[in-house]
């Protein structure tokens, strides 16, 4: 199973090297980074966002020990059953967190894949840099201390 934006952005190539890789190594997930290796990267950051993701992965690498370079990129290929016992439960830009919270909690094995977001050929970015950044911040210190 993978999830991705429809907004053209995503290199569709990218998925079988990510299947490849995943088979491979036996993994649960395989996230897409574009802050990791050599030709990743995004043409569709804005200088807020790329600052607010790199923080937020240092927060996720932190506090949740996930080893994650770019916890808000949402390009995620695993296997359907490791899927459904994620039980992920944010239906806004807080399952960009709680999707790798969850599926380091559940010792699933995830490993990261350099890729590169392309300036998205459909539709405009539905994120609010500074609610969605509230949001999201709030949702990570919730779920650090309910696991205390």
């Amino acid at each position: 199973m993978c999830i991705f934006n429809a907004d053209g952005s995503f290199d569709h190539h990218d998925l079988e090297k990510m299947y490849s890789l995943a088979f491979n190594k036996n993994l649960d997930f395989i996230f897409a980074s574009r802050y990791s290796g050599n030709n990743s990267g995004s043409e569709d950051d804005s200088f807020v966002t790329f600052v607010g993701n790199k923080i937020f992965s240092f927060l996720g690498n932190l506090l949740f020990h996930l080893n994650l370079k770019d916890i808000l990129y949402t390009y995620v290929l695993g296997k359907t059953n490791s899927f459904k016992l994620c039980n992920l439960n944010c239906d806004d830009f807080r399952i960009c967190v709680e999707f790798p919270i969850n599926v380091k909690q559940l010792s699933l094995i995830y490993n990261s894949y350099s890729s590169f977001e392309k300036k998205r050929l459909f539709g405009e970015k539905k994120v609010n840099e500074f609610k969605d950044v509230f949001f999201i911040f709030y949702y990570m210190i919730y779920r650090f201390f309910k696991k205390l």
